[in-house]
């Protein structure tokens, strides 16, 4: 393996000789015959099947990012849906078998009238009673249309919610040190774009394709029964856009998971654009970035015109299949009624058969489309959910509180350590201060005495247990970090304070405010606690967002906190502020600040100063200050 490091440079070359995103090949010609026109439009078909192709094998197993699922995944997911829901399923199938049977009655009776109408034959069924029959099976196809399309609905409803709970799930379930790793554009796209995509499938069109599944299934039967010699022909000819039907199915799935891709890759390239807006500005990347984005906007169209291209052959076939069995039913029809085998009745039953028959056929078509394109996605949402969990929690609980670590060693990428084998043991209700240039290693360090990462080699333990032994649920209660990053979620103030413990009291939520100062501006909001917060309500400042996470914490309750720059967006003199009135809540708890502001170590009862993933030097704020080592100078560097 290359040095990534000593390599990184050729990153920031001059691309203008890189081979373009779309090659020639892909451009369509101009001003060429229309024999070579059409040649090219074959060749560029195959380029991009080719290049959908290698997409999805690509999509199997990812080098990096996230991998996608494969169909037996999707079967197994949606089997599990659905044998939890058997009674509901099955009352879906016979509601709307139901009302395509009692459909399909009419144009069997508007043939007997007919008959009965040219025959004028005593005897029989009178045509009032014929009439009036008919009247009875419309009104009844009514009834279970509505009651199936109802159940239907329910049924869509009741799937789709079991459906978005299981993936946020597994979205919560992921390791954080993969999601840190991975393409977040990829990961946003697959929450949003696939999800949304998902749901529209399992809420219309699952229920949709049952139901003309059916109707397509008692339509058949029906001419079938009416007629053999007017069904045939037309069934014959329905049945031979199958072949089409099976190519565009055999490459659906590939054409959109590879559409999913590329508009992942648009999501990373604009995500990491806005978010390195100051840093684009600074190198004057702004061409080079605008570049980008066009590419992934070109390789995008490209795979859309993949799909487009199937379709329109799909669609050019299904026009014709389904088209022609109405004028071959009726030539049929009169060559076998001029021999006397079929009737008027007959054939026109037949005629209304097919004609019921296209419209459900391409409704089927069209939900089977929908559900490929559904396919597609959910094999990319559950392709989250084959990312192996980065532990495995055992039976043993902690006992004691006493946090630990030894020889830890981390790397973000192999051969490259951020940590050299450090030491540390804290004692309970022990303040120990991590300080050091930036890049030394300090939150690398906290991760790991959080239990967010495991180490390389070495083990982080409380109370005797391996961090990462632990099920997260009981790691929260024994350790949380908080770092410069916060969320307000969606609510009010109260159930943002109370969200990792949600029998807390309202006392213990005022107290927890009390101790973060926040208690005057959350007195003064609209409706105090009530006031909601996040996207679209009351807006924060991010040092009151930072106020309400540090609440949060407090109300949680662990025996032991890591703050990595915890107080990094508040003015260093409410800082100062904040951190004293939190000193009596903190008491008998162990308590890891890391920090850059040294006032933060000076009341420590241990500064740890981590140079280069080590740890140069470890003691009290008097002792390193005599010792005129590593602190001192950073601490005459603060001070000055």
């Amino acid at each position: 393996m290359s040095d990534l490091l000593a390599t990184s440079p050729d990153t920031w070359r001059d691309r203008a000789s890189d081979a373009p995103a779309i090659p020639a090949e892909l451009i369509a010609p101009v001003d060429a015959p229309w024999r070579v026109r059409l040649e090219a439009l074959r060749s560029r078909h195959r380029l991009r099947e080719q290049r959908a192709e290698k997409v999805y094998a690509d999509s199997r197993s990812p080098a990096r990012g996230w991998p996608v699922a494969d169909n037996a995944a999707v079967f197994a997911f949606l089997g599990r849906l659905l044998r939890q829901r058997r009674g509901m399923f099955a009352a879906v199938v016979v509601l709307n078998a139901l009302a395509a049977a009692t459909g399909l009655l009419v144009p069997r009776l508007l043939g007997g009238l007919i008959d009965r109408t040219v025959a004028d034959t005593p005897g029989g069924m009178s045509l009032n009673v014929l009439a009036l029959l008919v009247v009875v099976v419309v009104s009844a196809q009514a009834l279970f249309t509505y009651l199936g399309q109802r159940t239907s609905t329910i049924f869509g409803q009741d799937l789709l919610s079991s459906a978005r709970e299981y993936i946020v799930d597994t979205i919560l379930r992921l390791p954080l040190g993969r999601v840190e790793g991975a393409s977040t554009g990829d990961l946003v796209t697959r929450v949003t774009r696939d999800v949304g995509t998902m749901s529209r499938s399992v809420q219309y069109g699952l229920p949709m394709a049952i139901i003309t599944l059916l109707t397509v299934a008692l339509s058949i039967v029906a001419m079938l029964l009416n007629s053999l010699l007017l069904a045939l022909p037309a069934l014959v000819l329905i049945a031979s856009s199958a072949f089409q039907v099976r190519r565009y199915l055999q490459r659906a799935q590939k054409c959109y998971i590879t559409e999913g891709a590329t508009y992942s890759q648009i999501n990373t390239t604009l995500t990491e654009t806005v978010e390195g807006a100051r840093t684009v500005e600074s190198l004057r990347l702004s061409e080079q970035r605008l570049k980008a984005a066009e590419d992934d906007l070109a390789v995008s169209a490209q795979a859309e015109r993949y799909g487009m291209t199937l379709r329109n052959l799909l669609f050019a076939v299904i026009d014709i299949a389904f088209n022609a069995p109405r004028v071959i039913t009726v030539l049929a029809g009169a060559y076998g009624y001029s021999r006397g085998w079929v009737s008027l009745g007959q054939i026109t039953a037949a005629i209304l058969y097919v004609e019921a028959l296209a419209g459900p056929l391409d409704r089927l078509v069209g939900e089977v489309d929908r559900l490929q394109v559904g396919a597609a996605s959910t094999s990319r949402l559950l392709g989250i959910a084959q990312v192996p969990p980065d532990r495995i929690a055992g039976p043993d609980l902690p006992e004691g509180s006493d946090l630990v670590g030894d020889d830890l060693r981390f790397a973000y990428r192999e051969g490259h350590d951020v940590l050299h084998g450090i030491d540390l043991s804290l004692e309970p209700g022990e303040r120990l201060a991590i300080v050091g240039p930036s890049g030394s290693g300090k939150s690398t360090l906290g991760r790991l005495l959080s239990g967010i990462n495991a180490p390389r080699t070495g083990s982080a333990r409380v109370g005797g247990v391996e961090l990462v032994a632990l099920p997260l649920e009981v790691l929260r209660t024994e350790v949380a970090l908080v770092t410069q990053e916060h969320h307000v979620f969606v609510g009010s103030v109260r159930d943002n304070i109370i969200l990792a413990r949600e029998d807390s009291t309202e006392s213990a939520v005022w107290d927890a405010l009390e101790a973060v100062g926040s208690v005057d501006w959350v007195r003064r909001l609209p409706a105090g606690l009530d006031t909601l917060l996040g996207s679209g309500n009351q807006a924060l400042t991010p040092a009151q967002a930072q106020q309400i996470a540090l609440a949060r914490l407090i109300v949680a309750d662990p025996h032991t906190l890591v703050l990595d720059e915890a107080t990094s967006l508040i003015d260093p003199r409410t800082a100062r502020t904040l951190e004293g009135s939190m000193n009596a809540l903190l008491s008998g708890r162990t308590v890891v600040a890391i920090a850059h502001r040294l006032h933060t170590a000076h009341d420590a009862d241990r500064i740890a100063v981590v140079i280069d993933g080590r740890i140069a030097e470890l003691g009290s704020h008097h002792d390193l200050v005599e010792r005129d080592g590593e602190y001192a100078a950073l601490w005459r560097a603060w001070t000055s």
